[in-house]
This record gives C-alpha cells, structure tokens and sequence, in this order.
C-alpha cells in the first residue's frame, strides 16, 4: 500500500546529507525535500519496502511537526506549556500521520487508534471515564525517569519516584499499571496504544529546559489528549522530539532499529552510510570491475555489491584476519558469487594495468590501526591504483584530517612522469565543481583550498580532482576524496 503522500524526515550524519537529498529523489521520487544539518525532511508515496531501502540515512521518522523554533523564555511553566501545545493545539494532524502510519505497517485491519469521532474528544461514558480518571491520577504521582539510548536520545514516561535508574523496579511499575485491571487492557486496547517519548534537547532551549521535563511534559499531553499509556520496554508507538535552535521536530520511527544496521553484514567494519556514499561517487555500471585494494571486512565491497549487482568485484588485503571477516560477511550477504577476495599489497597489486574502472578505498588511518605516517606511504598506493585503473575510471578514497591536509604534498611528490598542470582557468572551474555538487556548496567541503586538492599547480599523473566530500565517522572526521583518470598514465 502506498504511504498516499506521507511527510517523513530522515536522520543523516554529518556530511551525508547531500548524498540523501540525492538518495531521496532517486530511489523515493520524493518531493519537498529539504535538507537542514543532521535531517532530510521530504514527501513521497513509496511503499514500507521502498522506504526501508535507504541506504545513507540512520532513522526514518513519519512527520508530525516541523515548525520553527520554539520561543525561549526565562518561565519554565510558559515553555512548557508551549511545548505541550505540540501535541494539544492540531489533535487532527495525529490522527492523519497515524492513520498512514498503520497503513504503512499494514494495520488497516485493526480499529482506528484516534477515531474522527474524537475529535475533538467527545464525553465518555460513565464507565470509560471511571478508567482514565483512575490512569490519570495513578500517573500523577510519578516523576520522570530517563533511560538512554545508543544513539544518546533520552527515553521519557511518567515514572514512580525512585532513586533507581530504569530498573527492575521502574519496569515493574509500568507492568502493574498495564495489567491492574482487565478492563483498563480492554478500553487501552480500544482507545490508545501504548507509547514513549524519545527526547533531544540542544542550543538555547537546552539551558531552561532538561530532556526529561520535556518529554514529561508531552507524555502528560498524549495521555490526557489521547488515553494513551506509557510503557518503556515494549511501546506500540514511540515519540520523537527534537528541539533546537533551528527547528522544532516531531515524528514517529518507521522501524526499531536504524536504517544504518544492516542485517546482511555480519562483522561491522567502516560505517554502512559512508561506505554507500563513497560506493555512489564511484559511477559503477552494469559490467563495471571495481576494485578495493584495502578491503579489510569488505563494508565498501558489501554496500556496492547490493546497490549494484550488475558488477563485478575485488577485494584485497593483506591481513588474513580481515580477509577472514570479509569472506564471512560475504557468505552471510550471499554475495560469494560477486566479490572476489585475494590476499594482496595494495602497493603491489597482482592485477593487470587498466584493468578497472572504479577503484575504491578507505585509507586506514589512527590509533586503532596504528598507522601514525600513513602519508609516506601515499605516493606508492596512489601510483599502484591509478596504474590499475582504465582511463575515464574513478577512484574514491577516505581520508584523514591529516591526509586531507597533506594530500597536496603527498601529490607534488607522487611517482609520475607525467605531470597534469592546471591553467588558472581549469583551477577555478575544478574548485567551483568540487563546491557545487548538484548545486548544493553544502555537500563539499567549505573554503576553497580544501574543497580542491591546491590552489596551486598540482602534480597527480594521470588523475583529476573531482570533488571533497566532508563527513563524520562518530568520534572522527574524514574527507571523501573523488578523482578521475583522464588519460593513461605516462602520457599528457
């Protein structure tokens, strides 16, 4: 069934929103798709299926606000009242973004969780009341309990007072409020599900109010607004609020578990999204060789593989345990029969010459690989991939900081013979290709030294520069680098 023009955002990391701006328009024939730091907000009518194969974004959320920021003010109860107003003041907006929530996660079927006939909220009968008085004076003797999640999102429900933190105790006392009565679980199962908030909190709102009184406070308002209960472990539904200097955001996870977790891949290596990114730089077309001169568990090889099935794949290492946890990973993708895997040093790499026509690494770098001087052994990788590669062939790579920023030495002194120098003409026009990708100066890297190689005249055999690709890998960040092989190596 189709999502009938559902509003959705997606969380993005850092630097890869372009690449799920694209991503969007391509794969969901989005619409209204607008991109703010960490977000994609877009509109399409793509089924559940279509929409859990995004392969750049990290959670998908059904829409049910995005207004700007919310007023600050020194008075705690007047933005708290404001915040309550997201739920209370449009009740009918939930009503529709469930409604294609159900259909989405093919719950047509079952009875509506908000029926039009309640809103606005008609009186109860005697008995029905009776129930949510009871619900509703047994929450307010609770206080807030928070319990954080991977991602650093604060789970909130209205919890009994304790000094414990999300424990047996807490668990316990959202189990004896959902099974104190059978006919509370009845009129629960009738008129609300079960939910919690999941809040973020940043900027000039963080400094008066703390994650916790704000998902008390829309918690409070679900329940009053909807009959809904709360329940931490096992929630039909999960609120997620964020708020911050930019926006104020409300919506509702697709799916339990990130976009990002691929099922397919067994061993974890680099970052499922970055690895799709760079995959996507590539230009990879049905009958393509595409090379991976430093696989390690094959994350790159993986993620292209499944994108483009057409092609045909090598990886090489010279680690047996990384070949090992690759070749794993391959049998649980089911993939044996596209990657091949060999035991290689990517300075010496036992392939033919021209022999690919996308080459793509992640360069290891940092204390978990201690690799400290990587950069020295640049000049010989950079050599071995542009010699394998065929004319008009890509290669991507994933950088340092460091390497980033001393790329440009490393490709004055690379081994060729045949140096590519840019007039001052093809310079600019390269720098302002690299800032404009799809016309978005977002999606490279900022300033104009680092979004090209140099500015000066750039030794770099047979290879061309195009485009820097600024991301974060959590902790870290990295530069994406992009060039194109114009002419066989030893030739102008």
């Amino acid at each position: 069934m189709a999502a009938g023009g559902g509003r959705f955002f997606c969380t993005a990391g850092r630097g890869l929103e372009p690449f799920l701006e694209r991503e969007v328009r391509a794969r969901l024939g989005a619409s209204e798709v607008v991109s703010v730091p960490g977000k994609v907000f877009f509109s399409t009518e793509a089924k559940l299926a279509e929409l859990r194969e995004l392969r750049s974004g990290e959670r998908l959320f059904l829409r049910l606000h995005k207004q700007p920021p919310l007023p600050v003010s020194r008075e705690k109860g007047k933005m708290l009242h404001e915040i309550k107003s997201l739920v209370t003041e449009e009740p009918k907006s939930w009503l529709d973004v469930i409604s294609t929530w159900r259909n989405l996660r093919g719950c047509e079927g079952k009875k509506d969780v908000l029926p039009e006939n309640r809103l606005p909220l008609k009186r109860k009968s005697e008995e029905e009341t009776n129930i949510v008085t009871k619900r509703q004076k047994a929450e307010q003797v609770r206080e807030p309990e928070e319990c954080q999640a991977e991602d650093g999102e604060s789970y909130m429900v209205p919890e009994r007072k304790s000094d414990q933190n999300c424990g047996a105790e807490s668990q316990a006392s959202l189990e004896d409020l959902s099974k104190s009565s059978k006919e509370e679980a009845v009129a629960n199962e009738e008129f609300g599900f079960s939910f919690r908030v999941s809040c973020r909190c940043s900027g000039a709102i963080a400094k008066i109010l703390t994650s916790q009184e704000i998902g008390r406070a829309v918690g409070i308002a679900l329940m009053k607004q909807f009959g809904w209960r709360a329940d931490l472990r096992n929630p039909d539904l999960e609120i997620f609020v964020h708020l911050n200097d930019i926006h104020s955001v409300v919506g509702i996870p697709l799916f339990r578990l990130p976009l990002a977790n691929r099922q397919y891949i067994k061993t974890a290596g680099l970052r499922s999204t970055v690895a799709w990114a760079m995959a996507s730089l590539a230009e990879i077309r049905a009958g393509a060789f595409v090379l991976d001169p430093m696989c390690g568990l094959g994350t790159i090889l993986l993620e292209a593989a499944k994108e483009w099935p057409e092609a045909c794949y090598w990886g090489a290492d010279l680690s047996d345990s990384q070949l090992e946890g690759a070749d794993e990973n391959l049998r649980t993708a089911g993939l044996m029969d596209k990657i091949e895997l060999l035991k290689a040093s990517v300075k010496a790499l036992p392939l033919p010459s021209e022999s690919f026509d996308a080459v793509i690494a992640d360069i290891p770098f940092g204390k978990k690989f201690k690799i400290t001087k990587v950069f020295q052994l640049l000049p010989d990788i950079l050599q071995e991939m542009e010699r394998v590669l065929r004319v008009g062939g890509t290669i991507v790579l994933l950088l340092s900081q460091d390497l980033h920023k001393r790329i440009d030495g490393v490709a004055k002194h690379a081994k060729s013979d045949s140096p590519i120098v840019f007039a001052d003409g093809a310079r600019e026009a390269a720098i302002a290709k690299a800032l404009n990708v799809d016309g978005n100066a977002s999606s490279s890297v900022n300033g104009v030294e680092e979004a090209s190689v140099s500015s000066r005249q750039t030794r770099f055999g047979s290879l061309v520069p195009d485009g820097v690709y600024g991301v974060s890998l959590g902790k870290t960040d990295a530069f994406i680098h992009k060039y194109k092989k114009i002419c066989t190596a030893g030739n102008r």
